[in-house]
C-alpha cells in the first residue's frame, strides 16, 4: 500500500497550490479519503473529508471556502485544492485513507506528508 502525496511548496499568502495523494496497492474507490496537517509544535488537525464517490465532503472551519477535496477514481488520486493561503496554513499535509477520528486516529493507511509553507 502506498500514498504518496505532492504538491506542496512556498508560497505567499493570497497563493494557491495543488496538492495530491496517488494511491496504489489497495482498492482506493472503496475507500473514503482524507487530508490532515500537522504544524509544528501543533496536534495534527483535520482538514477535509470525502466519500468514496466523491458525493460527500466536509471541512474544517479553518480552510472551509478557500478549500476543495476531491478525487479521480480512475487515477486513484485525492486533490486538494487551497485558494487564498494564510501563514497559518503553513504545515505538513498528509493524506489518510479509510475513517477514523478527527485526531487521525484509526485511518488504515497514510502518506509521508508534503510540506506546505506560506510566506507573508
Amino acid at each position: 500500500v502506498r500514498l504518496v502525496e505532492s504538491g506542496g511548496g512556498l508560497v505567499h499568502t493570497g497563493g494557491s497550490l495543488r496538492l495530491s495523494c496517488a494511491a496504489s496497492g489497495f482498492t482506493f474507490n472503496k475507500y473514503p479519503m482524507a487530508w490532515f496537517r500537522q504544524a509544528p509544535g501543533k496536534e495534527r488537525e483535520l482538514v477535509a473529508t470525502i466519500s468514496w464517490n466523491g458525493g460527500s465532503t466536509t471541512y474544517a472551519d479553518s480552510v472551509k471556502g478557500r478549500s476543495t477535496i476531491s478525487r479521480d477514481n480512475v487515477k486513484n488520486t485525492l486533490y486538494l485544492q487551497m485558494n487564498s493561503l494564510k501563514v497559518e496554513d503553513t504545515a505538513i499535509y498528509y493524506c489518510a485513507a479509510g475513517t477514523g477520528t478527527v485526531m487521525g486516529e484509526d485511518y488504515d493507511y497514510w502518506g509521508q506528508g508534503t510540506q506546505v509553507t506560506v510566506s507573508s
